[in-house]
């Protein structure tokens, strides 16, 4: 199964991977959200839509759409 932002849960943290450029908007590749980059789910609106979310330190909310957009691989923490 392919990991996306959408599959991600509340204080998950992921590595992007891959995503289909034209799918993604702008402005989120302006504010670093590209392959390589650190992300986290922080939040979750009420009925799943939008996901707010850290990447490399900004702060972002997305459209589920376009997270499922966005291949990531999950870091794994040991507690």
């Amino acid at each position: 199964m392919q990991n996306t932002i959408h599959t991600l849960k509340k204080g998950e943290k992921a590595i992007i991977k891959d995503f289909d450029i034209d799918l993604v908007p702008l402005k989120l590749l302006e504010m670093g959200c590209l392959p390589g980059s650190l992300v986290e789910l922080l939040q979750v609106a009420p009925f799943g839509d939008p996901l707010y979310l850290d990447i490399n330190g900004s702060h972002v909310a997305i459209r589920i759409e376009t997270a499922r957009e966005i291949e990531v691989e999950l870091i794994k923490t040991n507690l």
